[in-house]
């Protein structure tokens, strides 16, 4: 056969291997083997008859030595039923809730709530699923941490052998177990020698049980390190920040790294005492009080060594821009004196002359945020029935979102319940993703009766697809029963009317014909001259039957929730 091949190569026979190579590339019209020529057919049997030839003579490598033992995971393992759910949660298998068209729940949005019900209870991976672990959390960033956590120490150890799985190295340890942080040559021996990832997960493994020791490891390599390290160790200070950083802090700002000190001086301005506050507290005093707002004229040497950034992004004012920053670094507890006593929700209802309310307020909120104030973030939120537009800290749902976060978690579902309830869901998406999850009851039943009331006026269901795919993984899974009631029995939904407003995010209330929000359709049920106008509206367009089948995906999702978390009882 060889011999039949080679009859066939013509003068490609003598050419060698990296000349077949760039005959191939360059094309045989523009290389031939000889003056005679050769075929394109003759350079692929000679390419043919090489490679069998290359393979052929390849001897056999020394066998490399056996990696060593994953560390043991003595955490317990997933009972029978959670492994078997894990499975098809990975899979995308929905298993026997199929009913109606289009009603099957995703289960790939379950997942993350699956993967952090089961760390809740210290179980461990399956080692039969690590691979599939692996592969979920490359694809999704937001599975990476959870994922990790239930892989442990097997699956970092299966990582290193895997380059595709490379990023699970830069989240943790590498693979290999932390020394005990009480061993001072161990800890130190890392430190000098280990790999990027397992000096972070060192730090922070210290950070979290001693925070000065951390502080101190750190201080005695600072020096040589790269700016980029530089600034993910500084970032590893947030957890346990105290008054015992300042020194190290007020250090760093003097950085050759640009992105060091601007982290640095973010850190001091959350500690109240530091004397970076102290600074940036007589500055904003000296331009906000009850007589007026000065704005800064300059952006001198001091300020700018403060963390001050000089020049504004595109559109914004410098002496505003300037002021902004002055604000939001200085510690809130210094405006009740600088006001006459006032507390925050009197200071924030005062007047600003000249248009300088919303850069002030709007300061006031990022500092609440930064400080964790509960109570200048109540002062800022205002009431949530309240016009958000009128508010008196802020009208952007994104600030609202950040601000609520500083609250108690059952005082930030009810000041959202009571928002959903005033003024519907259009807006309410930004607020709903910051609470509890599941939802408080009070909550729940308040989107609950919000997506009730925008079928009532006629809204289809996929205006609200951004609070539907909340809803179903954030509400009580007690609330399946009252989804089935509202999802009468219906013939399939006829095809959607070509005008009809399509959202995939959040979107606006509002089917064909322009019908109301939620929010603004309080007397939609009443009679109209002696007509149910509820069932009129119900059923105008069709989108009674499309709301029929999300309630039924809804329940069916609460339902594979309830059990899921079921199965991981031990």
């Amino acid at each position: 056969m060889v011999t039949t091949v080679e009859a066939g190569m013509g003068e490609w026979a003598a050419v060698d291997w990296e000349g077949l190579v760039t005959a191939a590339l360059l094309g045989t019209e523009r290389r031939r083997a000889g003056a005679a020529g050769g075929s394109p057919e003759g350079l692929l049997d000679a390419a043919a008859v090489h490679t069998v030839r290359r393979r052929a003579g390849l001897r056999p490598a020394a066998a490399r030595a056996l990696p060593e033992r994953a560390a043991v995971d003595p955490r317990p393992e997933l009972p029978a039923a959670a492994r078997r759910r894990l499975g098809r949660l990975l899979a995308g298998r929905t298993g026997a809730y199929t009913s109606g068209r289009g009603a099957l729940p995703d289960l790939a949005e379950l997942l993350p709530q699956w993967l952090a019900a089961a760390n809740g209870h210290g179980y461990r991976a399956p080692a039969a699923v690590l691979p599939a672990l692996l592969d979920a959390a490359k694809a999704r960033t937001d599975l990476r941490p959870a994922a990790l956590a239930l892989v442990g120490v097997r699956g970092l150890w299966l990582a290193r052998l895997n380059p595709d799985w490379r990023f699970a190295l830069r989240g943790g340890a590498g693979g290999t177990e932390l020394p005990d942080i009480t061993d001072a040559d161990a800890v130190a021996g890392l430190w000098e020698e280990g790999l990027f990832a397992e000096r972070v997960a060192l730090l922070s493994a210290m950070r979290a049980r001693d925070p000065a020791g951390a502080r101190e490891l750190l201080l005695t390599t600072w020096s040589r390190e790269r700016a980029e390290d530089r600034l993910m160790f500084l970032d590893s200070l947030r957890a346990g920040l105290s008054d015992g950083d300042e020194p190290f802090l007020e250090a760093a700002l003097v950085d050759r790294s640009r992105n060091v000190r601007a982290t640095a001086a973010e850190l001091l301005s959350c500690l109240p005492a530091s004397a970076l506050a102290g600074r940036m507290a007589e500055r904003a005093l000296a331009c906000v009080g009850p007589e007026g707002v000065r704005a800064p004229l300059e952006c001198d040497e001091g300020m700018r060594r403060d963390g001050v950034v000089e020049r504004p992004p595109a559109g914004r004012g410098e002496r505003s821009w300037w002021l902004s920053q002055l604000v939001e670094a200085a510690p809130l507890g210094c405006w009740p004196e600088r006001f006459g006593g006032r507390g925050p929700e009197e200071i924030v209802a005062l007047p600003m002359a000249d248009g300088w309310a919303e850069d002030v307020h709007a300061a006031w909120c990022r500092a609440a945020v930064r400080q964790r104030d509960p109570e200048w973030s109540r002062a800022l939120l205002g009431s949530p029935v309240a016009s958000p537009a009128a508010g008196p800290g802020t009208a952007s749902l994104a600030e609202r979102a950040k601000l609520l976060e500083t609250l108690p978690g059952a005082e930030r579902a009810e000041w959202v319940a009571a928002f959903v309830r005033a003024h519907g869901l259009s807006e309410a998406f930004q607020l709903l993703g910051v609470c509890g999850v599941p939802w408080a009851a009070p909550l729940g039943r308040a989107v609950v009766d919000a997506l009730d009331l925008a079928r009532d006026v006629g809204s289809y269901p996929w205006s609200f697809s951004g609070v539907m795919g909340l809803a179903e993984r954030c509400l009580d899974p007690g609330e399946a029963a009252r989804l089935e009631s509202l999802a009468l029995p219906s013939a399939p939904p006829p095809d959607a009317p070509a005008d009809t407003p399509s959202d995939t995010a959040v979107g606006t209330p509002g089917g064909s014909g322009g019908a109301p929000s939620a929010g603004g359709a309080a007397g939609a049920s009443a009679p109209v001259a002696g007509v149910d106008a509820t069932r009129v509206l119900r059923t105008a367009g069709g989108a009674e039957a499309y709301w029929d089948e999300a309630f039924q995906r809804l329940a069916a999702t609460l339902r594979i929730r309830a059990e899921m978390l079921a199965e991981l009882v031990p």
